[in-house]
């Protein structure tokens, strides 16, 4: 993988990324272009409304890669119930699960076990998971990729969005911006968990975050 920088990503000036979403939603179907997206998906619950939502418009390959996540019986309980998502709701949609590297993360994490939610460990982390799915969409030809991580409304979707943007110029692959939590996304995404008994975690998958978690 390309080297990239270490330091976290600046605050970034206030951005309307639903629109910009919006817009070029209404550029794709302007040109009758269905464009191949990599999507980057963290889990079930989070990936349902945003295959819902995108699927009219994007031919798409679901990606998991989450090395934070940890026992690797947990890992394998959340990959399982996206596979069944998938078949159950739209099994036109592909799949592809990265490495399971849970050392990566580990060592990643080093000095910062103690950092607060969104601080510090969790910028590099998201930094790592969208940098792969970066270098995945560009060695299998995928026209966009992007995340589910801002559907969460304990992510900041800026941030997101600029990581995406920085690893974007790194391997040549356009992001697709996106606040999937507005517009009612992320209270879609509950009634969609409830209609498919997704299982619903209370924690992101990080040991650190599930300390955290009262």
């Amino acid at each position: 993988m390309k080297e990239t920088a270490k330091e976290p990503v600046k605050q970034q000036p206030k951005v309307n990324y639903q629109l910009e979403l919006d817009k070029t939603l209404k550029r794709l179907v302007e040109e009758h272009r269905r464009p191949k997206l990599l999507l980057h998906a963290c889990c079930a619950p989070c990936s349902s409304y945003v295959l819902e939502y995108l699927e009219q418009y994007f031919d798409i390959v679901v990606f998991y890669y989450n090395p934070n996540i940890s026992p690797e019986s947990e890992y394998r309980h959340r990959v399982d119930e996206i596979r069944r998502l998938i078949r159950e709701m739209c099994p036109s949609v592909g799949f592809l699960e990265g490495r399971y590297e849970p050392e990566r993360f580990f060592e990643m994490a080093k000095g910062l076990e103690q950092e607060p939610e969104r601080g510090a460990r969790c910028l590099k982390c998201y930094r790592m998971r969208l940098e792969e799915s970066a270098a995945a969409a560009a060695q299998n030809g995928f026209d966009y990729f992007t995340t589910t991580l801002t559907i969460s409304p304990q992510k900041d979707s800026a941030v997101l969005n600029a990581i995406g943007r920085e690893v974007s110029d790194l391997y040549g692959v356009p992001y697709l911006f996106s606040d999937f939590k507005k517009k009612g996304g992320f209270k879609r995404s509950i009634e969609l968990s409830a209609q498919f008994r997704l299982y619903r975690q209370n924690f992101c998958g990080c040991p650190f975050s599930r300390h955290a978690t009262p």
